[in-house]
């Protein structure tokens, strides 16, 4: 692969690309081809060093200039990565594996919508004034310090836009780690920072799997730590978190629950159920993978459906024609279609999908199982892959106590009419991100994140200030000091 996004070396480091072939090589494999299109290594205890030390001794420097300018070099690095979507939106495909049709809309401008979000803010960034009598107390926002961000490989721009540019806008240094399944794209965001504008040092990216990771996130000098991940991986990392007592952000799965009542639009309920599981061929963490259906529409809204499945176009992710794309690897495919195996043997009835795509790279087709009962494999476990489970439910009462019935609770979304029960069904579901009559959608401005294990903290709107930033309380006594001698 040679293409003008395609990065230089391996990480970014204080303003420039630095490779050590010294690193463990990670072959770079195009999801729809299965071939080799990059190699990048491994970062060394010395990488890992580097970019620790860097990060560390531009902080302070970062944090003292005007939110304001922070901000403006943000907001420049957002009109960057607009200007350049194209080509960013080809890396990402060939990152992912997703189609063209979905990063040219979805991608990179969700990372430049975060630039530009908390460039906007980061002028805002102010104390407040308590007045106490004729004393008062002030409060000051400050930065946590030095933030790692560990990235996920479904959105590999976007989860390294929204981890750095609410660190960034609070006067914080990051050291970004992408998933090793997709690392070029995180590389293509720190050097449009730097042509913004960044400083060296305010924004690095090294590679590597889990140990290069566990390197970063117990390193003393590190302040805070952002996942985007399993619950599994999740737990681990907030564990070694506690030790060092930094904060955290945790972004993790989900299972969870959509709920189409009979009432429901059924073509906007089918809709919200393929954004829900099929885009991004269901690499998603918030995907509604429990379709409850109320039995008066069940047939037909399967019937729908399975139509509406049918007209997914599959192929080359390259051509904008294509709508659903492959698997991010190997491995994932495998792991699906496990679950698709288990799906079957458990006694789900299979609507359409269920098998490999007879053609090169990891295709799987949209799974859609009906009959699911909530004592099922796929109704339980994330599978992080085109599979839905349509449920079927009678009352209210019944469809939220069961919808609830998870670890999980990152998403949810409700499709009726009605829209009194709409907003006291959203009430009594424990999920952080819920939608009524839509799903998946994912502005900046809105809180996102999980309750229960999907997570701790939020990502974007202002509720992200507060988790890369700390407040600093001073009280001023205008008078004497009483004492007791």
């Amino acid at each position: 692969m040679t293409h003008p996004a395609q990065p230089t070396a391996s990480h970014f480091i204080n303003g420039e690309y630095v490779e050590d072939t010294a690193g463990t090589p990670i072959p770079v494999i195009y999801a729809a081809t299965g071939e080799q299109i990059a190699t990048v290594h491994a970062a060394t205890p010395a990488i890992v060093e580097q970019a620790i030390a860097s990060g560390q001794a531009a902080q302070k420097a970062w944090a003292k200039m005007s939110g304001t300018e922070r901000g403006r070099i943000l907001r420049r690095a957002a009109d960057i990565i607009r200007e350049r979507n194209h080509d960013l939106s080809v890396l990402e495909t060939y990152d992912t594996g997703k189609p063209m049709q979905e990063t040219l809309a979805v991608d990179a401008t969700s990372g430049a919508d975060a630039l530009e979000y908390f460039g906007g803010l980061a002028g805002s960034l102010t104390g407040e004034h308590i007045p106490m009598g004729e004393d008062w107390v002030y409060t000051i926002r400050e930065a946590l310090g030095l933030c790692v961000g560990i990235g996920a490989w479904n959105y590999p721009t976007q989860i390294a836009c929204w981890k750095g540019a609410p660190a960034l806008a609070c006067g914080n240094t990051m050291v970004f780690k992408p998933s090793e399944a997709t690392p070029l794209c995180a590389l293509k965001v720190a050097e449009i920072l730097h042509e913004a504008g960044l400083p060296a040092g305010v924004y690095n990216v090294v590679q590597g799997m889990g140990e290069v990771g566990a390197a970063l996130v117990t390193d003393p000098r590190v302040d805070k730590v952002s996942l985007t991940g399993s619950v599994p991986t999740g737990k681990k990392v907030y564990a070694a978190a506690a030790e060092g007592m930094k904060h955290v952000t945790m972004e993790l799965g989900g299972k969870s629950p959509m709920i189409v009542f009979d009432d429901a639009d059924i073509d906007n309920a089918v809709g919200g159920a393929i954004n829900g599981n099929f885009y991004s061929s269901g690499q998603v963490c918030s995907n509604g993978t429990r379709v409850f259906v109320q039995k008066g529409i069940k047939e037909k809204f399967l019937a729908r459906l399975a139509e509406r499945t049918g007209n997914a176009v599959i192929g080359d992710p390259m051509d904008e024609a294509t709508s659903f794309g492959p698997m991010v690897n190997e491995n994932q495919m495998n792991i699906v279609l496990g679950y698709i195996e288990k799906g079957k043997a458990e006694g789900a009835r299979l609507v359409c999908g269920g098998e490999r795509c007879d053609m090169p790279g990891w295709y799987l087709q949209p799974t859609v199982f009906a009959d699911v009962t909530d004592d099922m494999t796929i109704a339980r476990e994330e599978i992080f892959g085109p599979v839905m489970s349509v449920l079927d439910f009678e009352t209210e009462e019944e469809v939220v106590a069961r919808a609830n019935a998870t670890e999980f609770g990152l998403a949810a979304g409700v499709f009726t009419k009605d829209f009194t029960r709409a907003h006291r069904v959203i009430g009594n579901l424990e999920a952080g991100s819920c939608f009524i009559n839509s799903y998946n959608d994912a502005p900046v401005e809105a809180p996102f994140g999980g309750m229960k294990a999907s997570g701790v903290g939020r990502e974007n709107s202002k509720e992200a200030i507060k988790h890369f930033s700390q407040v600093k309380s001073v009280y001023v006594r205008m008078g004497d000091v009483e004492a007791a001698f």
